[in-house]
């Protein structure tokens, strides 16, 4: 209510505890206005009770949400279930204009400011994240594969006469798909193999820039985040290359903003070469919901010159989602997220290396990954060709997810490509592994769980392989029942 209605208020209700009512009011009034003031995440989170009002605030503003509207339009923000308009705080017209993302909306005043202040609060979170001389950013509709996708075709008007994307090999299919799909010809960099590590060959790279010719290249397509025993790519060097024979240079950022270490080779990149734009995604970084990512880049015209390839307007359900999370965690409880995060990831590497030794393997050495590890499956290979993959297989049935198993010599053909060792980033990776990460949102108690049923799973196999390698011996009756005795105890 309005001053006017408080006062008219008195006459029916105490005047004392009507003006505690709108001291009330006024505390949570007090919130949004410092957010339209600095546009920036609140350092603490708000209460659902406040997210509400504002989100309200801002939907009377629209024009479906008129008292006395009257559409005879083709889009008139109409929605036939009023659950569907609950689940969406009945702010319908989504983003953006057509022809233009980030365009203001004559018939959605709120849905417009909420457009504004999601972009400027994500960019303060970019900056509190590591990349402090970040420019713009906008949150766009659709995941990181189709953000790429949309990076390259933007490029494409700048340099009309290119044809070859070159990638640093990653064994994740939609960064493959977004360079095909945007009309363009991968050129794939195979790593190079450093102690357990892959990494990425930079030779190999400025050599196939000298062989294609720097006018013929879109962009190199870097990678921060990734499984292990692939590594962030060696980003400040790419980004030196890419300034020498002024080629664009699009980063993967996928899950990269929860790792300051991913967040600082950006910044670095960006402050001794060349960086164009890098993309991450929202639900890996911000746990909301699948449907959104975040391009952002050093310079504020490539990056609106982006916003402006996205053909039409745009859902806004990825903002509001967005803005909703930050808002209730505010920039502490980011920050407090983030930290959790880099703890618990030391506690998996011990964990999992203790549980590795007991079972004769090894956790793999990989410190240029912040977030991913691996351990080695070379005995459970030695004892059972079958079993690497029938691993994965458990833990899946057990309801551990996330947890990959990489067998050896698995080939994959992704739009007329052949991929050897596919999901190992590596033709020749030396030995097959296991995969856990270590992302924002993650506990102890997963952690525990997931190391108790590896354990499990990993001596059921040892059990199934020597009762199939005792049994294949032929041993007489008694014998096979002295061994079956024994791995019972087991």
């Amino acid at each position: 209510m309005n001053s006017e209605n408080f006062t008219l208020s008195e006459k029916i209700v105490s005047p004392s505890y009507i003006r505690q009512g709108s001291q009330a009011r006024r505390s949570h009034e007090q919130l949004i206005r410092h957010l339209l003031e600095q546009g920036k995440c609140p350092e603490e989170g708000w209460s659902e009770s406040t997210i509400e009002l504002f989100l309200n605030e801002l939907a009377v503003m629209d024009s479906n949400n008129f008292l006395g509207n009257c559409g005879v339009g083709e889009r008139e923000g109409r929605v036939a279930s009023s659950l569907v308009a609950r689940r969406h705080y009945r702010l319908i017209h989504g983003i953006g204009r057509s022809g233009d993302i980030a365009a203001i909306q004559p018939k959605a005043a709120g849905s417009s400011l909420l457009n504004k202040l999601t972009n400027s609060v994500v960019l303060d979170i970019l900056k509190l994240a590591g990349v402090r001389s970040v420019a713009s950013c906008f949150v766009v509709p659709m995941a990181t594969g189709m953000s790429l996708t949309l990076c390259f075709l933007t490029l494409r008007h700048r340099r009309p006469k290119a044809r070859y994307i070159i990638w640093p090999r990653i064994d994740q299919k939609s960064c493959f798909k977004a360079m095909i799909t945007a009309g363009f010809e991968p050129v794939v960099m195979e790593n190079v193999l450093e102690g357990d590590e892959l990494r990425t060959d930079l030779e190999a790279v400025e050599r196939k820039i000298d062989e294609l010719g720097a006018e013929n290249i879109l962009c190199v397509h870097s990678t921060t985040s990734c499984f292990a025993p692939r590594v962030p790519d060696r980003l400040e060097e790419l980004a030196t290359l890419c300034a020498k024979h002024n080629i664009p240079h699009i980063v993967n950022n996928a899950y990269g903003v929860q790792s300051s270490k991913c967040m600082h080779l950006i910044q670095q990149g960006a402050r001794v070469g060349r960086i164009d734009a890098f993309v991450q995604s929202l639900d890996k970084n911000f746990m909301v919901p699948v449907g959104g990512a975040i391009i952002a880049g050093f310079d504020e015209s490539f990056i609106q010159e982006i916003s402006k390839m996205y053909p039409g307007r745009a859902s806004a359900s990825p903002s509001l989602d967005v803005l909703i999370t930050l808002l209730s965690l505010g920039a502490s409880g980011y920050k407090k997220l983030l930290s959790e995060r880099k703890e618990i990831y030391l506690f998996l590497a011990q964990e999992l290396k203790s549980l590795a030794s007991a079972h004769g393997e090894r956790l793999l050495h990989t410190p240029h990954n912040p977030i991913s590890l691996a351990m080695s499956l070379d005995c459970l290979q030695a004892e059972n060709e079958k079993a690497v993959t029938q691993l994965g297989s458990m833990l899946f049935t057990r309801q551990v997810s996330g947890a990959r198993v990489i067998p050896l010599g698995k080939e994959q053909t992704i739009s007329g490509h052949t991929f050897r060792g596919f999901m190992s980033h590596s033709e020749v990776y030396p030995c097959p592994y296991l995969n856990a990460a270590s992302a924002v949102g993650i506990t102890r108690e997963d952690v525990t769980l997931c190391i108790k049923r590896l354990d499990k799973c990993l001596k059921t196999l040892k059990k199934e392989s020597i009762w199939s390698y005792a049994t294949d011996l032929k041993l007489d009756q008694s014998v096979c029942k002295d061994v079956k005795k024994a791995l019972i105890y087991y």
